[in-house]
Order: C-alpha cells, then sequence, then structure tokens
C-alpha cells in the first residue's frame, strides 16, 4: 500500500474528500518526521514505537573495486509493532 492508496482508503472510510484525508495523512506523517527528528520517540497505542537510531561510523568496501571506504555515522529509524497490531496480523 503506498501513500495514494491510503489517502484513498482514509478518504472513504472516514467519509471525507480525499484533499481532506490527504492533509491529514500529510500532516501525521509531518508530525512523525519531526518529532523525530527532535530526538523524541513516537509511540502510537495499539499500532507501535518508532524510535531514532545511532549508526557509529564504520569501514566499508566498494563493491566494484573493493576499496576500503570510511562510511560516517548516520541516524535511522526503527519501528517495534505494538501488541495489538501483531495480534491482527496473527
Amino acid at each position: 500500500m503506498n501513500k495514494r492508496e491510503i489517502i484513498d482508503r482514509v478518504a472513504g472510510d472516514a467519509g471525507i474528500t480525499k484533499q481532506a484525508a490527504e492533509a491529514a495523512v500529510g500532516a501525521v506523517t509531518a508530525s512523525i518526521a519531526e518529532s523525530l527528528a527532535r530526538g523524541d520517540d513516537v509511540a502510537i497505542a495499539g499500532f507501535g514505537r518508532f524510535t531514532r537510531t545511532q549508526r557509529a561510523a564504520r569501514e566499508g568496501r566498494n563493491p566494484r573495486t573493493g576499496e576500503r571506504i570510511a562510511i560516517g555515522p548516520s541516524v535511522g529509524v526503527s519501528f517495534k509493532a505494538g501488541k495489538a497490531l501483531k495480534d491482527a496480523l496473527n
């Protein structure tokens, strides 16, 4: 399911226009991204938790030449599904 399909589903389930659904979905995703950028975790009860993860600097290899390259530290995002979501899948 992609963003457009989510917007269509929200519009249909909530009985609102696609424009309103697009604004709502956009606001939710922007809020999650802003919170994670600030360093806050985002927990949605019954769904799951988004957390920031720190990746240390490491050494890698260029797959084409085999030459060693330095990969700098970076920040990623992890998601842990909540119990209700896990139960819905099983």
